[in-house]
């Protein structure tokens, strides 16, 4: 740390600084309370997906039986139903929440199930939507994790700024705001009375220089 100059120019640099730093730490504490409500809801939103894929992966469970159907291995039907639930595509978009860029689930895009509908079981159209239903809550899941991530890791940037300007850089420039005026005050009290023990020297001397 470089030692306080105590000179007006400093003064004024110092003042100028906590000008600077009480103007930007509302921002910051702004930032601070978006952030925190964002994550809030974030955390929120994950916890109902996750409740609708506990409630997917029941439904799923229900499949599994006629999943395993030896007729969907036979030549005339062959249906392949881990290719057609594998995504092709996530869609994202990016959302601007308080200067940070996150990710937001829109939708999945699969691959389309060609089969024949008149040597296929019934069920297999229903039993495609449901794993891909699973799939796609899956796949939200991921996203809101990492929406969470970037919140989390912004949050403790601008936590931690907003710390130092609080508990660091405003005291500090007070305190040397302080210091400075108390040595200026000093200087000028002392130049003042070097000022008047000058003159009351200088009004002596005249006396004598008259009275001779």
């Amino acid at each position: 740390m470089s030692k306080l100059k105590l000179t007006k120019g400093e003064l004024k640099r110092q003042r100028d600084s906590l000008r600077q730093f009480e103007r930007y730490l509302p921002t910051l504490q702004l930032k601070k309370q978006q952030l925190q409500i964002k994550i809030l809801e974030a955390r929120l939103r994950y916890q109902e997906v996750e409740f609708l894929l506990q409630d997917k992966e029941r439904t799923i469970r229900q499949w599994l039986g006629v999943l395993a159907d030896p007729i969907l291995k036979t030549a005339s039907v062959n249906i392949d139903f881990h290719k057609w639930i594998i995504p092709t595509k996530i869609l994202v978009e990016s959302l601007n929440i308080a200067g940070t860029t996150v990710p937001v689930f829109k939708d999945v895009e699969f691959e389309k199930g060609e089969y024949d509908l008149y040597t296929t079981p019934f069920w297999v159209d229903r039993a495609l939507m449901e794993l891909r239903a699973f799939v796609a809550i899956m796949a939200e899941m991921a996203v809101i994790r990492k929406q969470i991530t970037i919140l989390e890791y912004e949050l403790r940037i601008t936590t931690q700024r907003v710390n130092l300007f609080e508990k660091i850089k405003i005291p500090e420039c007070k305190n040397n705001i302080r210091i400075i005026r108390i040595y200026l005050g000093d200087q000028m009290a002392n130049a003042v009375g070097i000022g008047k023990v000058a003159k009351k020297k200088l009004e002596i001397k005249t006396l004598e220089l008259t009275s001779v």
